[in-house]
């Protein structure tokens, strides 16, 4: 973020010099303040440095080396650089060592600091040394201690915070580690409102204790507070929620002592709620009018959304997911947009619905296991969550499995099939880990033949990224030896029984393992199916 920042402050001198280094054959640089440019910052007279040359000296303009630019440029230059060369910079430049001492945003992790590990002496001398020069305010202070354990001075810590913790600070992030003591550092909150109430607005810590107190003052701006193995109460956390009136996410993650979680109508603005494994968590109710994003994973919850007419997003994950979303949510949550939802275990399958998801547009549905307690899931059943859903634009469903384990479609080739239903917002579906299983050959095809407004059909024999995804990995999500070899059973299924089937309308896309990352794994798996079939 900060050299793409500095590019656009500087990007005639950027371009100029990129097409300097390609006739001369110098490879470009990656830095702001590496290679010629950090040669400049340590004389500050270097005649011929980039940034005086260019190919329109012509035009007349005047042209300065970085250091003879005006303060509050050198000060925008260097806030926007990484803190890792920010302090490079500042020992190669007079220009920039005092702005380095002013740097108003420091991350103290091992790859800032340059160690192996996050901890121990050497971390603390230099976050020490840094903080003990520093001065003016913060905007960012994010701290990642990697090794607690046999650390019993938390001193450190307290006296970090006592210099971090200044008016002005906005972001606050306080990442430590799990002990075998399970000993936690002991949060100073009574700092928050004490000294950043008016300008914090991002709080994420982890692993320490939090508890706050009805003597607790305000935090004003405070719109983010992400809690991750934090050791709070749920009355505890309710003084820190009745202070925090501009709260917009909530983010609890392993808070284990959290029994129920009550948020009022004062939170005006919360509009994200995520609530993931808090295991003694069992209830959770909700009066906050523009809460519309909702996402839970853990144990069983019985949760009252009271006052929801906004909620459009829903995330879960747990246990008996179909069955529950089908009875209870609809009626409680009229207005649902978006679902999504992951069931590693069914007991049933989706029963038929009494009432309806009207305004449902995308949903995601994740059943890899596909086994419900003495048989394989029938995804055919799934039907019954497409009929319910009028307004359905998108289908997503994940129902990918470590073997097979329902009955293929070449062992019973009779298909079931299901009264009409015309579907006319249906555009998009995706079925990833799909396979020759006989029921899945039955969804596929109802919603060939319903879909009337069916665009694309994208049938995914494995799941997972790819390596030809927009560049974002050089490398395939590897696949079990059970998923390849059902490759070329679920391949068959689909020109057998699929194909025949698809509207001219309809582009069709076939998803197969990739040639290069899963060569291997593939051969071994028919090179074991040999194996067996000669034994």
């Amino acid at each position: 973020m900060g050299l793409f920042a500095l590019n656009r402050l500087m990007p005639p001198q950027r371009d100029r010099q990129r097409r300097r280094h390609q006739i001369h054959g110098h490879p470009p640089f990656v830095s702001p303040v590496s290679g010629r440019l950090m040669a400049s910052l340590a004389t500050g007279k270097r005649k011929g440095s980039p940034c005086q040359q260019d190919d329109d000296s012509q035009s007349g303009k005047i042209k300065r080396t970085i250091p003879e630019l005006p303060e509050d440029i050198l000060l925008r230059i260097h806030s926007l650089m990484p803190m890792r060369e920010a302090a490079r910079a500042a020992c190669l430049s007079q220009a920039f060592l005092h702005s380095w001492r002013c740097h108003s945003n420091l991350v103290f992790n091992k790859y800032t600091i340059g160690l192996k590990s996050a901890s121990g002496e050497k971390f603390h001398h230099k976050v020490d040394c840094i903080l003990r020069k520093h001065k003016g305010s913060l905007k960012t202070f994010k701290l990642e201690y990697n090794e607690m354990n046999g650390l019993d001075d938390f001193s450190y810590f307290d006296r970090w915070l006592q210099i971090a913790l200044k008016p002005g600070l906005e972001e606050l992030t306080f990442v430590l580690s799990e002990t075998e003591t399970m000993r936690k550092y002991n949060f100073p909150c009574a700092l928050l409102s004490d000294r950043v109430g008016n300008s914090l607005r991002h709080l994420s810590l982890r692993f320490c204790d939090l508890h706050p107190t009805v003597e607790l003052g305000p935090l004003r701006s405070l719109t983010r507070l992400c809690l991750c193995c934090v050791s709070i109460t749920w009355n505890e956390l309710e003084c820190l929620l009745s202070n925090s009136p501009a709260l917009e996410l909530l983010d609890l993650t392993r808070c284990a002592e959290i029994r129920c979680l009550k948020l009022s109508c004062a939170l005006q603005r919360l509009i994200v709620l995520s609530v993931l494994e808090c295991e003694r968590l069992t209830v959770i109710e909700s009066k906050a009018p523009n809460l519309s994003s909702l996402y839970l994973r853990g144990s069983s919850l019985d949760f009252s959304l009271v006052e929801t007419l906004q909620m459009k997003e829903l995330y879960l994950q747990q246990d008996n997911l179909i069955r529950d979303a089908c009875a209870k949510l609809p009626p409680m949550l009229p207005n649902i947009e978006t679902l999504a939802i992951e069931s590693p275990w069914e007991v049933v399958d989706a029963p038929m619905l009494p009432t309806k998801f009207l305004y449902l547009k995308h949903l995601n549905v994740n059943l890899r296991t596909g086994t419900i307690e003495y048989r394989p899931y029938d995804y055919f059943s799934l039907v019954s969550f497409l009929d319910a859903s009028p307004s359905l634009e998108t289908l997503k469903l994940d129902v990918t499995q470590l073997r097979m384990l329902h009955k293929s479609i070449f062992a019973d080739s009779q298909l079931r099939h299901m009264p009409e239903h015309r579907h006319s917002c249906l555009k998009s579906v995706k079925i990833s880990g799909f396979s020759s299983a006989k029921c899945l050959i039955e969804l596929t095809c109802y919603i060939l033949k319903n879909a009337v407004s069916l665009e694309c059909l994208t049938l995914d024999t494995i799941y997972g990224h790819r390596c030809y995804d927009d560049g974002k990995y050089d490398w395939c999500m590897p696949m079990g030896v059970g998923i390849l070899m059902e490759t070329p059973r679920a391949l068959s299924a689909i020109r057998t029984y699929i194909e025949n089937e698809v509207p001219s309308t309809v582009k069709l896309t076939v998803m197969e393992p990739c040639s290069q990352c899963h060569a291997k794994a593939l051969r071994r798996a028919l090179s074991q199916s040999c194996n067996a079939v000669s034994i």
